[in-house]
């Protein structure tokens, strides 16, 4: 067997021969090897051949062979970088100012990134903890505007609420379901044990199979049967604590009251005990009553299309094929509901799109905006690209300093590459030190994170696994991005040149504006998004809404039959009171949840037109209690008696939906709706019972004077205190076996901006903290540049120049720079405020006005800024400053 002669013995055994062995023995030893392997070669195949000469190394690495690395090895790449740390340390401690700067900016940027990313991620995490979570799927419910099934438009948003009998249609339709799983919307329910008595308002009847789709932890019970048999109700560890203290909760039994609409009252067996829902759920509740309840008070429901109280979700096999499923949705449709023009339809959405990716209406639970997430995240990059430019203006503003430096050092013949390693190694200096100073401030920060989102964050999250890869990557990251250009630029000096006093590039002067104009476009953008954030928000809270809020009490008793047999009492007895204006009930108040109807009105043909809309069931003062405005015909009235049985109220959008442009011209019209029939009395004028990011739906305000939950009274603001008292005085003389709960209209219809106010604080917090980045830098090179000038600085006020004229000189290079910010920054902010507008109803106006002040605003801030250093180089001796150089 012939040996190629081409074929050589592997390098990295040589390599590793040559670095531990004495130099007296290899050249032997090298010839030696080469023939062994060579002979191999002849006997053996070549990977075998090489094996063999591999471990022949190995067993060379003797104590006799090896050499002495006490004498020989040298630490000169230690020493080197030794070196470099030493120099970036004393550059540090020799520019004291600058190097707080650059340390405590780029450490606030990188604090204010970490605490946007926490923030993200919280928000990412939602339902995350579910294991099934990629196979668990939900159903929406819509209706198409048309009847041609080629149209595929909606008659508004799809609902995640819809009707019962959907799930187990699909479980029997298609066998790539495994698990249906199907509950009641919130339920509210007063719970009592002994003396222990609260209405609890986080309640979902819920199906037996919740345990096999959701990851739940439960504690005491068995998953499978926990949820089967009436009455049985699984009660959240705190829950569990609120009624039974530290006693074993596992079967014992709660009174129940009725559940309007879904169960009637009971007693309920704790069948179950499960741990606290995680913070990242999009659903939230505190008890478990099982279904089977629901379907045992009220069985036709679950038979009934028509009737919507349900959220249906499914878990799915592995095999599952989403875009073939959504394919035979609309066959299924027409199947079950036995009508080829149906207009109902049912959608598919992933249990991970659930919180921040849909867009239907009637939700389970809180859901986040993906929109919001992005506008952090560039927030967030702004801020560190900010406190980058400042590194960056900063580092090459400093090259005369260190000119000399590198023209010494490459006159002696240093090489450019580790010229810029040093400068990359300063670079990485600094950036360790700001991501120490950048760590602490997100600790310290944390706890009022928690109080701007209402979310928790524990510091733990920055030792996290997952967390410590990121910060060590980020850091390398930035001390490259940001340390790259200036270590190019100071290493690339003519040593020449620069001995000769010859270093000033004018490229690295424009650099340096360029960087400050993007530096402050950024401000800029940020400064009049803010106002523009702040204006709708102050919207929202200031606009007429076309009812009375203020100074409203409501006492929330849940449709409690008892109360509202003795509404008149309750309201006569309240009316007494001087403090009290007047008091009215109703099924639903401005701000709170309420049912839809489908009604019928005479048109104008004189056909009964069917058309959906939301519901107010009202009792007989509610319409002038509230203040709202009557256009057309009149409100209830004691002198009218039929009007609890055969008269309607409705809004001007409702009449308009039948298509009574005038108001007047509905009047007397017959109306049928959930089994009463009469005729229209009255219009009242639109108002907002939504928040103002939806318009105003047709709405009908129905006579039903015991169908309420609420009772709201309207209070006057003298002594408060002592009304609220009285008022609860009277509610538990007249209603003892109900808790007294009380809340303020306003308080609770501007609840529905939670997520509103803390985008708002959020992304004013961050713009402010970028704002100061950016003037932090600003500051430095300011006072770089003035210090540079100096010499100039006296030879002109030796000229005569006088205090005026100096600090122009030094601030109109920068007021320029600040104009061409604005020109740039003001069409991007109108373009992405009038997207983030878009998702209101109810809108401001960006006026002109706006970008003025925002570009005062800057004005103001650089002016400020630079003036302290302007106005100290302008007033400095002019001898000391010839003197300086």
């Amino acid at each position: 067997m012939s040996a190629p002669e081409h074929i050589q013995p592997p390098k990295w055994p040589l390599r590793l021969m040559r670095f531990f062995l004495r130099n007296e023995y290899l050249e032997e030893i090298e010839g030696d090897m080469e023939e062994i392997f060579q002979d191999n070669l002849h006997q053996y195949s070549v990977r075998k051949a090489k094996r063999i000469y591999t471990w022949e190394m190995f067993k060379l690495l003797r104590p006799v062979l090896l050499r002495n690395f006490k004498s020989s090895f040298t630490f000169t790449p230690y020493a080197m970088y030794k070196n470099y740390f030493l120099i970036a340390w004393r550059n540090l401690i020799k520019k004291k100012a600058y190097s707080a700067i650059n340390i405590f900016g780029l450490g606030v940027g990188i604090a204010c990134c970490f605490l946007i990313f926490t923030f993200v991620q919280s928000e990412l995490s939602y339902d995350t903890y579910h294991s099934k979570r990629d196979r668990i799927y939900r159903i929406t419910h819509g209706t198409r505007a048309s009847e041609d099934p080629r149209n595929l438009s909606k008659e508004g948003p799809s609902w995640v609420w819809g009707n019962a009998p959907v799930g187990p249609a699909l479980k029997n339709d298609f066998p790539e379901i495994e698990k249906v799983v199907q509950f009641s919307g919130r339920a509210d329910i007063l719970l009592t044990n002994d003396d222990k008595k609260y209405q609890e308002n986080g309640v979902l009847f819920m199906d037996s199979t919740v345990f096999d789709v959701f990851s739940w932890d439960l504690l005491q019970g068995d998953p499978k049967t926990a949820l089967v048999n009436p009455y049985s109700i699984v009660l959240t560890q705190s829950t569990a604590r609120k009624y039974f203290g530290n006693e074993n909760a596992l079967g014992k039994t709660l009174k129940g009251s009725d559940s309007p609409g879904r169960a009637n009252a009971g007693q309920y067996i704790v069948t179950g005990i499960m741990a606290d829902l995680p913070s990242n759920s999009h659903f939230k509740f505190n008890a478990l009553l099982s279904l089977s309840t629901f379907k045992k008070s009220l069985p036709e429901i679950f038979e009934t299309w028509d009737y919507v109280d349900f959220y249906t979700y499914f878990l799915v096999n592995e095999k599952f094929d989403e875009a073939a499923f959504k394919q035979k949705l609309p066959e299924f449709v027409k199947r079950q509901r036995k009508d080829p023009k149906t207009k109902y339809v049912i959608e598919l959405e992933s249990l991970n799109d659930v919180y921040l990716k849909s867009d239907a209406d009637r939700q389970p639970g809180e859901t986040g905006s993906l929109s919001n997430m992005y506008i952090f995240s560039i927030i967030g990059l702004f801020i560190l690209v900010i406190a980058m430019i400042n590194f960056m203006n900063l580092s090459t503003a400093r090259s005369m300093e260190r000119s000399k430096e590198v023209g010494i050092r490459k006159s002696i013949g240093a090489a450019r590459s580790s010229l810029i390693s040093q400068f990359l190694g300063e670079s990485f200096v600094i950036v360790s030190l700001s991501m120490i100073t950048a760590v602490i401030l997100v600790v310290i920060s944390l706890p009022f994170m928690t109080d701007l989102t209402g979310k928790e964050f524990e510091p733990g999250i920055l030792i996290h696994w997952r967390t410590i890869p990121i910060i060590v990557g980020a850091m390398v990251l930035i001390a490259f991005v940001a340390g790259s250009y200036p270590a190019l630029v100071l290493s690339g000096f003519s040593p020449v040149d620069v001995l000769k006093g010859m270093t000033k590039s004018r490229g690295g002067v424009n650099l340096r504006r360029g960087l400050v104009v993007f530096q402050f476009s950024l401000s800029i953008l940020l400064i009049a998004v803010t106002i523009i954030v702040y204006t709708q928000m102050n919207h929202l809270l200031n606009k007429n809404l076309g009812f009375d809020k203020e100074s409203m009490l409501v006492i929330d008793y849940n449709y409690d039959q008892a109360v509202n047999a003795k509404s008149q009492l309750l309201k006569t007895r309240l009316e007494e009171n001087p403090s009290i204006v007047s008091a009215a009930f109703s099924r639903s108040v401005p701000g709170s949840f309420f049912p839809y109807a489908g009604t019928e009105i005479e048109t104008k043909n004189g056909e009964m037109k069917m058309m959906g809309q939301p519901i107010f069931e009202v009792g007989i003062d509610f319409i002038p209690h509230f203040g709202l405005e009557l256009v057309a015909g009149r409100s209830y009235s004691r002198d009218f008696p039929a009007d609890s049985s055969s008269s309607l109220v409705i809004n001007e959008a409702a009449a308009k939906q039948y298509g009574y442009k005038n108001a007047e011209e509905i009047l007397g019209k017959k109306f049928s709706q959930w089994g009463r029939n009469g005729v229209v009395i009255g219009v009242v004028k639109d108002f907002n019972f939504t928040s103002l990011h939806q318009k105003i739906e047709p709405l009908t305000l129905p006579f039903q004077a015991y169908s309420s939950r609420y009772l709201s009274i309207k209070v006057k603001t003298e002594d408060l205190t002592k009304t609220i008292q009285q008022v609860g005085a009277v509610w538990s003389e007249i209603e003892p076996h109900r808790p007294f709960l009380y809340s303020f209209l306003d308080e609770d219809f501007n609840r529905q901006y939670q997520d509103d106010f803390i985008f708002r604080k959020l992304f004013t917090t961050f713009s402010c903290l970028a704002i100061a980045i950016a003037c932090l830098g600003l500051l430095g090179l300011a006072t770089y540049m003035a210090e540079q000038r100096t010499k100039e600085i006296g030879i002109r006020k030796v000229l005569g120049a006088d205090f005026r004229t100096i600090v122009l000189l030094l601030s109109s290079d920068f007021i320029k720079l600040v104009v061409i910010a604005i020109l740039i920054a003001t069409p991007v902010a109108w373009y992405v405020m009038n997207r983030w507008l878009e998702g209101f109803a109810y809108r401001v106006q960006i006026s002109f006005w706006i970008f003025v002040l925002a570009g005062f605003i800057a004005f103001f801030i650089v002016a400020l800024t630079i003036s302290y250093q302007s106005i100290k180089s302008a007033l400095m001796n002019p001898v000391t400053s010839l003197r300086s150089e």
